[in-house]
């Protein structure tokens, strides 16, 4: 049985909320540029903001360790938040996202392969190979889904197969970069566990226009998403291209994650359930506010997560994976149970 949200949202609410969502990203985002081995005080990181005079310490940590990292936290959580809504969307399955359908672990083996190969040889890949490498992968991976999807009707058998897929990926991509020799290489391994380090400005101008730009369209999309939401008879009756809407949700899924992938690796659990969080939040499964509210709950959630992962045992930095899973897990096991509880009623 689909649980249907009755849309109960009204203006009011709706400004209430995003504002309690932008307030809370402004209180992360300062802490994660305060909180640290070397404490900041938000006074100085604001002179150091508008201009004024700060040490050299304090002005290389924020600019060139914290700021990038927070600003990759929140572009790439939000990708991951609005991937996941996709993901869901298309295959009407609350349990589905990156991570879960192997999508991402197929992003990361070919990045890993495009890194060894090219670095073994002595050439640096830049930030668009690098995303052009991981969407390869999340396509192919997410073709192999759509065969499978094709091949069966069963939620349950999509999602094993998804997890299977992933499992598979990240086996050969950990038996590559095992047997890598090269120093650089070696370091793929914190990567390839899901991390925000060591993210540079470069970076962060790459995948700003990546992921706002796909998060442009999505928005454009959202009308026909929600016809597509009620159901591909009804959006087909009221002259969506219901071909046209599914190929487009592949593709936009598909480079938002392998954005992600291409920059932080594989981060689990967010893509599922922040749309659910989100939906709980505002009441409402309208694409027009749950495109943009999803972004913005990615964020959060991602500030939030790796906050955690660099202060809650330094000097020694837990991998985004491991906190977004203690975080998202529980979640994700919540919605399952209300499924079932749903079904036999």
């Amino acid at each position: 049985m689909k649980r249907v949200y009755r849309d109960r949202t009204d203006k009011p609410n709706v400004i209430l909320c995003f504002a309690a969502l932008l307030a809370l990203l402004a209180l992360l985002a300062v802490l994660n540029l305060a909180v640290g081995s070397v404490r900041i005080p938000p006074a100085e990181i604001l002179r150091s903001i508008v201009g004024g005079a700060v040490s050299d310490t304090v002005y290389n940590i924020l600019w060139q360790i914290r700021m990038p990292r927070a600003l990759a936290a929140l572009i790439l959580g939000g990708a991951l938040g609005l991937a996941g809504y996709l993901l869901q969307t298309f295959f009407h399955n609350p349990i589905a996202g990156p991570f879960v359908l192997g999508i991402s672990s197929g992003a990361k083996l070919t990045v890993a392969l495009l890194m060894v190969f090219l670095l073994g040889r002595g050439v640096r890949v830049g930030s668009w190979g690098m995303i052009a490498a991981a969407f390869a992968g999340a396509c192919l991976a997410m073709g192999v889904v759509l065969i499978l999807s094709g091949r069966t009707d069963s939620r349950a058998m999509l999602i094993v197969s998804g997890v299977m897929i992933g499992y598979i990926c990240s086996a050969v991509t950990d038996l590559v970069v095992t047997f890598a020799q090269d120093a650089d290489i070696v370091n793929l391994h914190n990567w390839s566990r899901g991390s925000f380090s060591g993210i540079t400005w470069e970076n962060v101008a790459v995948m700003a226009v990546v992921v706002f730009s796909s998060s442009a369209a999505v928005l454009w999309l959202s009308k026909p998403i929600g016809a597509y939401q009620t159901g591909e008879s009804y959006a087909a009756g009221v002259g969506v291209d219901v071909a046209l809407l599914r190929f487009l949700l592949v593709l936009l899924s598909s480079i938002l994650a392998a954005c992600i992938t291409a920059f932080a690796g594989p981060v689990s659990f967010v893509g599922i359930a922040v749309p659910h969080l989100v939906r709980g939040l505002f009441r409402t499964a309208r694409p027009l506010i749950m495109i943009p509210a999803c972004f913005l709950g990615g964020a959060l959630f991602c500030l939030f997560c790796d906050l955690l992962a660099r202060t809650l045992f330094a000097p020694t930095e837990l991998s985004i994976s491991t906190v977004t899973a203690v975080f998202g897990a529980p979640v994700v096991i919540a919605v399952m149970f209300r499924r079932k509880r749903e079904g036999e009623r």
